[in-house]
């Protein structure tokens, strides 16, 4: 990472010229009745820039854009090798526009500058070149039958894809779904979130650059209730993938029933429970996982390990280690270096946070960290690392997923005690467990109703390893090879060869 100072990047943030229209048929645009929302920058609550705030008209025109583009197979019938080759570029352009793009994320959302830097873009680049690889190792098949019989199984563009994505990974999270998606032949429609559309609308802007053909990929920044619906109701587009909140990921199945039973892939919301088993031997490292798998990106994290179980002979000891780790994720500005933890993305996240703590105290919850909740500044939302012990799962903050830098801590005494409590929930999308006992850790992580379970460790991953949920946290696969089949239809061909 480059090792600028905060006068530094404060200097490149105000020289970036900011782009706030929709991209719609190659080429910016702005919302066809001209509205627009207010871009803020979390840090210090300015205002950044005026964005397209599209609505169904501006989503009819991508749509029709789209199937244009689908239909012309200029991109969906192009050979596999030309689209690889189109995406690698795509890859090197987010290369070499690394910077810009990281000072995005960090002014837009509130991440921290080293955090996009040296994690979002570099994984979103990586994305890119994996699906670019993977283009040409998705094979068809043909399957045994009779002598005379020959069956082919082929897969083709699902169509349409619509992906609807959240503030916290604005740059990443779309990758994980434009980039196996436009693989496989797809044209694309982007729906960023409200609060951090920016570096979306920029990537539209790059992957023209790259040859992406115009229709391919459109951006469509705008309200959910108003843009999203739209895109999730409108019964020419094919499938809809989504990453945010279970709430939210249910009324697009919903909108699927009520259309064209259009195929939708979630991602939804998370209560990710951590176990510490006293006969871990490292605690050390353990503290500090558990910290940082709630305090990094200013818990703003779907993943994040929000619930901790801590086993009685290890518990105050363990609480001191964790308590030490959390004093490392105190904010401080975005575009400082030496920030771990940024600013909350708006004021409404804020206040669910802030309204979350105090409805967990008021239920008995004990606040452990020294440090006042809310940063005493005059500008932006700041938010200190908060730890809360609870007696049971009964408290709120066990139960509610509130998208913040507030840990629940609960005791336990016992392996189906803890198992039973990590499974008491409507989510499931992570768990973690430590422990130095290999056969407990084969026989935990299975009883665990996670989609995801990492032992010794928490939130690692790579492209190559499938992302998602069970139950109420959705059931859609981002990242691996497995992604590829979200966007295709297998068609099956029987050609009898007897005549």
């Amino acid at each position: 990472m480059n090792q600028y100072s905060l006068s530094e990047w404060q200097q490149k943030a105000a020289a970036l010229k900011l782009e706030g229209r929709a991209w719609i048929g190659g080429a910016y645009s702005d919302a066809e009745n001209n509205a627009t929302l207010t871009s803020i920058n979390p840090a210090n609550n300015n205002k950044l820039i005026d964005i397209a705030d599209c609505s169904e008209a501006d989503v009819e025109r991508a749509v029709g854009f789209a199937r244009a583009a689908l239909d012309s197979g200029d991109w969906s019938q192009l050979a596999p090798a030309k689209r690889r080759k189109v995406l690698e570029r795509l890859a090197d352009l987010v290369a070499e526009h690394a910077e810009e793009l990281a000072l995005l994320e960090c002014i837009d959302m509130g991440k921290p500058i080293a955090d996009a830097l040296a994690f979002d873009i570099p994984e979103t680049e990586h994305c890119l070149r994996f699906y670019a690889g993977a283009i040409e190792t998705h094979t068809d098949e043909v399957l045994p039958t009779e002598s005379h019989v020959l069956a082919t199984v082929t897969r083709e563009p699902v169509g349409v894809v619509a992906a609807v994505v959240p503030w916290n990974f604005p740059l990443m999270i779309c990758c994980w779904k434009l980039a196996p998606a436009l693989a496989t032949g797809n044209s694309v429609i982007i729906k960023p979130a409200e609060q951090s559309s920016l570096s979306a609308i920029r990537l539209a802007g790059l992957a023209a650059q790259a040859g992406i053909p115009a229709g391919v990929f459109q951006v469509l920044p705008g309200q959910g209730q108003v843009t999203g619906q739209a895109l999730g109701l409108h019964t020419d587009v094919d499938c809809l993938t989504f990453t945010g909140s279970t709430q939210t990921g249910k009324r697009f199945m919903a909108y699927s029933a009520e259309s064209n039973l259009k195929r939708v892939w979630l991602e939804c919301g998370g209560k990710s429970p951590q176990i510490i088993f006293s006969n871990c031997q490292q605690l050390e490292r353990a503290a500090a996982a558990a910290a940082a798998a709630i305090f990094i990106n200013q818990g703003e994290v779907c993943i994040a390990a929000s619930r901790l179980y801590v086993e009685d002979d290890i518990y105050e000891q363990f609480l001191q280690l964790l308590l030490k780790e959390a004093k490392q994720y105190q904010p401080g500005d975005p575009l400082d270096p030496q920030s771990r933890a940024g600013a909350m993305v708006d004021q409404l996240q804020f206040d669910r946070v802030v309204s979350g703590v105090n409805e967990a105290i008021a239920a008995g919850a004990r606040k452990l960290t020294d440090a006042p909740l809310i940063v005493n500044q005059s500008q932006g939302w700041y938010l200190n690392p908060t730890v809360l012990e609870c007696d049971s799962n009964n408290n709120p903050l066990m139960r509610e997923e509130l998208f913040g830098p507030v840990l629940g801590v609960c005791r336990f005494s016992g392996e189906d005690q803890v198992i039973a409590l990590a499974n008491d929930s409507v989510y499931g999308l992570g768990a973690g467990i430590w422990t130095d006992n290999l056969g407990q850790a084969h026989r935990v992580s299975h009883q665990l109703h996670a989609g995801m379970v990492w032992v010794n460790s928490y939130a690692d991953g790579a492209i190559t390893v499938p992302f998602g949920g069970r139950k109420q946290s959705g059931f859609g696969r981002d990242k691996s090879i497995h992604a590829l089949d979200k966007y295709t239809d297998l068609k099956s061909t029987w050609i009898d060869l007897s005549h």
